[in-house]
């Protein structure tokens, strides 16, 4: 999913020098701003930019026009691959009934944490298999067979890391004014992210509007049947260029809203 936006973007094409980076914070830090300064445009898949007041966030379906805002430090930046999932599926709804509040629980891959955390989980299952030690080195808690409510690091708010992504990225993204509030859960499943969300809004939406408003939006693609079957998974999307959205319902808990399963396409490295 990460890898999707940056590889769209337009301006790639049309630049006579890119840069595609992704080799981690720490040394984006220091090579993108001088592969910048020698002429490149920089489009970076790291954290480390992203909430750089100089350099836009840019999701090609949700806010094309930030592009233009890379000419102040020749940098482009990528967002997490939780977030750009989420503010595909909520930009077309935003424009419609604006929002007001959003409540995620993400559903994510190992293959969000590297190939070390993947090896890790088939490690650990086939240990259980055959009744040997568990090793834990990349995870804190056993992976195999748990889900563990702790993606990068803690602060001091008690919230993750991860979780102060989705917050802080989809408000520079989509709206300064929009509250997220994110619970981001690694599960023992090698690619693929998903998320249940509940999305309040300052105005009402129907479920049929709301319905309209995804199926017309670039980058998404509605399941939703009530039916056994009447939704999409990550196995089930997986390689899939496209947002999936299912289950969308009304929240009767308040006056204006909606609730929606996302379910997007495998997750590849995300780097810190």
């Amino acid at each position: 999913m990460s890898s999707r936006s940056w590889i769209s973007i337009p301006l790639i094409s049309a630049a006579p020098r890119s840069l595609l980076s992704s080799p981690g914070a720490k040394i984006s830090a220091l090579h993108a701003p001088r592969a910048a300064k020698a002429g490149a445009v920089v489009i970076d898949n790291t954290s480390h930019f992203r909430m750089d007041p100089d350099v836009p966030l840019v999701v090609p379906e949700v806010n094309p026009a930030a592009i233009a805002g890379y000419q102040k430090r020749g940098i482009i930046a990528n967002p997490n691959c939780s977030t750009i999932q989420m503010v595909v599926a909520l930009k077309p709804l935003h424009d419609v009934a604006r929002i007001k509040r959003v409540v995620v629980a993400t559903y994510q891959s190992v293959s969000g944490a590297g190939r070390e955390a993947m090896d890790e989980l088939f490690n650990q299952t086939r240990a259980i298999y055959v009744n040997d030690a568990i090793e834990k080195e990349k995870f804190t808690k056993q992976i195999a067979f748990n889900v563990i409510p702790h993606i990068d690091v803690f602060m001091e708010s008690g919230d993750t890391k991860e979780e102060w992504k989705m917050a802080v990225e989809t408000r520079k993204i989509l709206d300064r004014d929009i509250q997220v509030t994110a619970s981001c859960v690694r599960v023992p499943v090698f690619i693929g992210h998903a998320e249940a969300v509940n999305v309040e809004f300052e105005s009402p939406i129907s479920e049929a509007r709301a319905r309209e408003a995804l199926r017309a939006a670039p980058g998404v693609i509605v399941i939703d049947h009530r039916a056994d079957e009447g939704y999409v998974t990550p196995a089930e999307s997986a390689g899939e260029d496209a947002v999936y959205v299912s289950r969308i319902r009304r929240d009767p808990t308040v006056a204006n809203g909606l609730n929606l399963w996302l379910s997007p396409t495998i997750c590849a490295r995300a780097p810190p």
